[in-house]
């Protein structure tokens, strides 16, 4: 028989580094999980992602055992990390801040297509390339693909 789940919760967590601050200990002291089985099991599977932010969702049950999904990195946080980038720009349809290509699109669409709602490939790397172009980052070179 299956376990009776009490919540979902989500966060976004830095890779092997969780610790029983706030927001891991809050959220999850409300619901009666034990923390620090948490936080080993949570940085010892993101071990490979050191300081990378990891979106996780946490399923509580009613004993109060949990399982926890891993997620890859927003697609924000990877545009910034491939173009060396702070934060992205405050008018991005004015000041362009960066630019990557359209091979680094396709190897972010890549990794983060289970996370996303798209069939194929050329509609993930669409999705990465306006999240690029809402951040003022621009999309160099030709698209390997028609555009609509």
């Amino acid at each position: 028989m299956a376990k009776e789940v009490s919540a979902l919760i989500k966060l976004q967590i830095k890779g092997g580094v969780a610790n029983p601050s706030p927001p891991v200990g809050p959220a999850l002291g409300s619901k009666g999980v034990n923390i620090m089985e948490f936080c080993k099991q949570f940085n010892a599977r993101t071990q490979d992602m050191m300081g990378k932010i990891v979106p996780v969702i946490i399923t509580v049950y009613k004993d109060k055992s949990f399982e926890f999904i891993l997620k890859a990195p927003p697609v924000a946080i990877q545009i910034r990390e491939l173009a060396a980038l702070k934060k992205g720009s405050a008018e991005p349809n004015r000041i362009k801040v960066g630019s990557i290509s359209w091979d680094q699109v396709r190897t972010i669409a890549e990794s983060k297509v289970k996370d996303l709602n798209s069939f194929t490939i050329e509609s993930s790397m669409k999705m990465v390339a306006g999240t690029a172009r809402s951040m003022g980052v621009k999309v160099t070179g030709d698209a390997p693909f028609d555009n609509d």
